[in-house]
């Protein structure tokens, strides 16, 4: 007699559309926009914005591809819708600069305007290693979009957006690697990339592996964490490996060095 098994569901995913031909470079955010209607993707010199209905085109809203290469002198490592404005995103560049755009005021976010985000280093911290360690790898929103927070190297960065003159506050998560940057940058560790998003608490990884940075760090009623692409476990065993999730911040000084930049 036939008998009935339970059987566990599985949820697969369909291909229902492929967007194609809009960028030349390596995809670094992909960002749905609350109207529901589109959604941004960004690569190292351009920021589209696409239509979810249509694949037919795309609008570029930021292009920093110069005539000629020669004098490129950043690339834009991460970009993001806002969570609740549609008509605002924010991108980050290898400079250490987040940019806050609004497309009511331009259409093109690359041709100056926006609110600009930097805390350049003073004189007394600069190094040959400056340029590499202050390039901001993953920009997000708070939940309720009054907070943006900038991971670079070194630190993580809480900004208020109608505040731009400083961050309000910054987390030195790597300081005590400041005496090894010569060893990372030989192992290229020194380009990984870090990514930072809301968790129940201010937490993620540091090249060490999983860290807690803080208890709490209210942002508009949701808190932050912040993560590395891989996670390492020592300086001295992992760092000249390339495996787990790892991905590299393509800064310009990284690519020049590497020979990767055409």
């Amino acid at each position: 007699m036939p008998t009935l098994h339970p059987v566990q569901s599985v949820a697969t995913a369909t291909l229902k559309r492929t967007f194609a031909n809009g960028h030349a470079y390596h995809i670094n955010s992909l960002s749905f926009n609350s109207d529901g209607e589109t959604y941004l993707s960004a690569d190292d010199l351009r920021i589209n914005i696409w239509n979810m209905h249509t694949n037919r085109n795309a609008y570029n809203i930021v292009d920093i591809k110069p005539d000629d290469m020669e004098e490129l002198s950043e690339v834009i490592t991460a970009a993001e819708f806002h969570p609740q404005q549609p008509n605002t995103l924010v991108y980050s560049s290898s400079k250490g600069v987040v940019r806050l755009c609004d497309l009511r005021e331009k259409a093109l976010c690359d041709r100056g305007g926006g609110k600009v985000f930097e805390q350049p280093a003073s004189e007394g911290e600069k190094s040959f290693f400056s340029e590499v360690i202050s390039s901001v790898s993953d920009v997000k929103f708070s939940r309720d979009g009054r907070y943006l927070m900038a991971r670079d190297y070194m630190t993580l960065k809480l900004w208020d957006v109608n505040m731009g003159s400083a961050p309000i506050r910054t987390i030195k998560v790597h300081e005590h690697l400041r005496s090894k940057l010569c060893e990372l940058y030989e192992s290229d560790c020194i380009f990984d990339k870090f990514e930072c998003r809301h968790a129940g608490h201010l937490c993620g990884h540091s090249i060490h592996g999983p860290k807690r940075l803080s208890e709490c760090c209210g942002a508009g009623g949701g808190t932050i964490a912040t993560t590395s692409a891989r996670a390492l476990t020592t300086i001295s065993s992992s760092c000249g490996t390339s495996w787990g999730m790892g991905t590299q911040l393509l800064s310009r000084s990284a690519r020049r060095h590497r020979g990767e930049l055409r």
